[in-house]
């Protein structure tokens, strides 16, 4: 089988799903690769899949920002030849690609939620212009280089050699520019992360700033926590959990928007979502046009009740 080669990632070497998901997926087009600079478990690959186990150790790629990882992975491009290029559709696994496409001369595709493969083709699936349009996309040029939006699919074990293969490559000064001098590791909510969640609950400017209720609703879900630009914008809620064209793009299993109008800014960054939900006390909010199940009332009245349900359910 051909080879495919995923960027992995794994943030103090804990792998992570999206990239569990890229390995499942590499399995349908072909004989799946792993990429790993740093550290990231062995056995969790193979578990998923991974035949082969580049590794990468040089400093470079953690004392510096993206060009060496792109440098060191288009070399491998060139080297191997690969059916494909898996990346998660983060913000680094963006501008890898990105850059390893550009190297390779070949065609990148980005925040594909479905890829499929007939006849030795590889079709990519997106949600393009702000959701409003589903297409579907081939790369006419070089091995494609495609990033994955997270939850596009369940991971699923599949044994694999997991042959590890210490791999060097000497990153040349060029790539080497830009310096990280500090870095600080954002501190643990206790929650999945918001782009990584399988279930995802949100507020909005219907919460009047107490995202108490959204909370609790969503930690008896097991669910992370976002929030809509106006929230954000209120000052209620960091950036970083702002779902939206200008905030976060999350695709999650279900996703349960509270008091939010369903601005096109905001559906822009949650309708790959597979089923949503929406608690509003407007009928007439346009993200009631977008659900899957819709809810009137008031979320601080109707998020309680479903929290103490779903406690019980559980107890």
């Amino acid at each position: 089988m051909t080879e495919v080669l995923v960027l992995i990632e794994a943030p103090q070497g804990k792998v992570t799903k999206p990239s569990l998901e890229l390995l499942t997926i590499a399995r349908s087009i072909g004989e799946p690769s792993a990429v790993v600079f740093g550290e990231a478990d062995a056995s969790v690959l193979a578990e998923y899949g991974a035949e082969k186990i580049y590794t990468y150790d040089d400093a470079a790629y953690g004392d510096f920002l993206v060009a060496p990882k792109a440098e060191a992975l288009a070399a491998l491009v060139a080297e191997k030849s690969p059916a494909a290029v898996l990346a998660p559709a983060s913000t680094e696994g963006k501008e890898i690609s990105a850059r390893v496409a550009l190297k390779t001369d070949s065609g990148w595709i980005g925040d594909a939620v479905d890829v499929s493969v007939d006849g030795g083709t590889i079709t990519t699936t997106q949600s393009v212009f702000a959701g409003n349009f589903t297409v579907q996309s081939q790369v006419s040029k070089g091995a494609p280089i495609i990033t994955v939006k997270p939850n596009s699919v369940t991971p699923e074990a599949a044994s694999g050699a997991g042959t590890v293969e210490a791999v060097s490559f000497d990153v040349p000064d060029s790539a080497k520019t830009v310096k990280i001098v500090s870095s600080e590791a954002r501190q643990s909510t206790g929650r999945p992360e918001l782009t990584e969640a399988a279930i995802v609950v949100s507020g909005g400017r219907g919460t009047g700033g107490d995202f108490s209720e959204v909370e609790a609703f969503a930690d008896s879900l097991g669910a992370a926590v976002g929030a809509s630009r106006a929230a954000v914008d209120s000052g209620w809620k960091p950036h970083t959990f702002q779902v939206g064209q200008t905030g976060k793009t999350v695709s999650p299993q279900l996703y349960v928007a509270n008091g939010i109008s369903g601005a096109i800014q905001h559906r822009a960054g949650m309708q790959t979502s597979k089923t949503i939900v929406a608690v509003n006390k407007d009928d007439e909010a346009p993200i009631f046009e977008l659900v899957d199940f819709g809810v009137v009332g008031d979320l601080k009245t109707v998020l309680p009740q479903a929290t103490e349900a779903i406690t019980q359910r559980k107890g």
